[in-house]
């Protein structure tokens, strides 16, 4: 399972002390306002960064760094990734999961056939869309709703479809 998690992206400063908006990948806040350091990742360097303030500004979240006193600096920050551990993630409710944790998760037929692997998980406008690559390499998009995974085992990694007529 997955350890670490990409909760959001570090954008534009955000006013004159050095702040920074950082748009949630959960749309969640609440348990980011909690940290005290988070885990930046930015051209696949990885630095601890001690969290001076943060506050939520409608759907964003706005974050000053330790060091970091105005917007020339918090500019250089544009782009990078929040890194969180699994137990600074967003709560799941019931039914939800990780992006993180289905990735990879074999994909078996009602009658314990392996039809592929789930490789992605995409935001569609009717929901959630996974992205299934076949045995064979093709790939097709499957409603990640119950009509169509009747189980979803993430300790196992695994995945059961039941109307397997909609990779055809």
């Amino acid at each position: 399972m997955t350890e670490k998690f990409v909760a959001g992206i570090v954008g534009a400063p955000f006013g004159l002390k050095g702040f920074v908006k950082v748009k949630t990948f959960s749309g969640e806040t609440g348990h980011l306002l909690k940290l005290k350091s988070i885990l930046l990742r930015k051209d696949g360097l990885e630095r601890t960064m001690e969290i001076a303030e943060s506050s939520a500004s409608g759907q964003a979240l706005v974050i000053r760094f330790v060091g970091y006193s105005g917007p020339e600096q918090a500019g250089g920050l544009r782009g990078a990734e929040l890194l969180v551990g699994r137990e600074d993630a967003a709560p799941l409710r019931p039914g939800e999961f990780y992006v993180e944790d289905l990735k990879g998760m074999t994909v078996f037929g009602e009658s314990g056939e392996i039809l592929g692997k789930i490789i992605s998980v995409i935001e569609g406008g009717g929901g959630d869309l996974a992205e299934i690559c076949l045995a064979d390499g093709q790939k097709r998009m499957v409603p990640f709703r119950d009509e169509f995974f009747s189980e979803i085992d993430t300790e196992n990694a695994r995945a059961v479809l039941l109307n397997t007529w909609i990779l055809e």
